[in-house]
């Protein structure tokens, strides 16, 4: 099937094209995006939609596919439902054209869940800028536009919040005094986001307020400040983080066993064997996983990947 045929069919709503045809939207070359982008208008909100669920879905199961380019088109779409689609498969996109459109977005794009998205979507940028790969002129672009957003009370909470966890990672005094104003702050969103940025700054300074909020009420909260423990991974955590994996909450809970993999260490390692010897299936299974990434840390070279029918606390199968 030509791309010109594939687009066609694209905009009737009576064809349903196969999952496989739609890999002929991968590396498409300058000329043919613009073929994209000329049938795009004529594609129905439903096909588009669906469109870009499918090739995210078809970059999970193959990660050789890229789907930039139709990606990009739909950055424009009228719809901001796709637009937040659209920037949400281009998550490994790093490329200039990327950031400037993200920066678009997050200043001018009138849905604020666009908004919220492109903020996100700029931590990588971020890191990149801590890791001195992004051009300095450019990590001054960046943290001038979230500093505003985080700055600008007229902003909905949920794009501030983003903004705020996207620039958690960068190591300035002004990201630091923002994540202390919005954790001491009234705001649930702002506060939940700002446990969030501790975590991506790595900073062991932050520990003693996360494991205050290991006993919120809210789940939502529990389940931020065990993120940010992982993240900021101090052996010193895992005593806090043990009891959590028998929180109320599922999420809590699953998310308590990967920190602990994050972590590592022989604690870490103890409490994940008892789990695994628990019988949940279900945590079980991600006991197991966690343990994976333990061994991997401690000795990558000599790592290999288990079966699903490994036991293991015997290591036998």
């Amino acid at each position: 099937m030509s791309l010109e045929d594939l687009v066609r069919d694209l905009a009737d709503p009576a064809h349903r094209i196969a999952a496989s045809k739609l890999t002929e939207l991968s590396g498409l070359d300058v000329a043919q995006a613009k073929i994209v982008e000329a049938a795009w208008p004529e594609i129905g909100l439903r096909q588009r939609q669906q469109l870009l669920e499918e090739l995210t879905g078809l970059l999970e199961d193959n990660v050789e596919l890229n789907f930039d380019a139709a990606f990009q088109v739909a950055l424009a779409d009228r719809d901001p439902g796709v637009r937040k689609q659209a920037i949400r498969g281009l998550w490994e996109n790093e490329r200039r054209e990327t950031f400037d459109g993200l920066l678009k977005m997050l200043a001018g794009d009138p849905a604020a869940a666009v908004r919220a998205e492109a903020a996100l979507a700029l931590g990588r940028f971020v890191l990149r800028g801590e890791m001195g790969t992004l051009k300095p002129v450019d990590v001054e672009r960046l943290e001038n536009a979230l500093h505003v957003v985080i700055e600008d009370e007229a902003e909905e909470v949920e794009v501030r919040g983003r903004a705020l966890e996207s620039v958690g990672a960068r190591s300035e005094r002004w990201v630091t005094a923002a994540i202390e104003q919005a954790f001491e702050g009234a705001d649930r969103r702002l506060r939940i986001s700002a446990a969030h940025a501790m975590g991506r700054s790595c900073d062991p300074a932050w520990l003693p307020r996360l494991f205050d909020e290991l006993e919120n009420d809210d789940a939502e909260m529990r389940f931020e400040a065990v993120g940010a423990i992982g993240l900021i991974a101090d052996e010193s955590a895992i005593a806090h983080l043990i009891p959590l994996l028998h929180d109320e909450d599922a999420e809590v809970q699953a998310t308590a066993v990967a920190a602990l993999g994050e972590i590592g260490g022989d604690a870490a390692k103890e409490a994940l064997e008892d789990l695994v010897a628990a019988g949940n299936p279900v945590l079980r299974e991600l006991a197991l996983d966690a343990l994976s990434e333990v061994e991997f840390a401690e000795d990558p070279l000599s790592f290999s990947v288990r079966g699903d029918d490994t036991d293991a606390t015997n290591g036998t199968s």
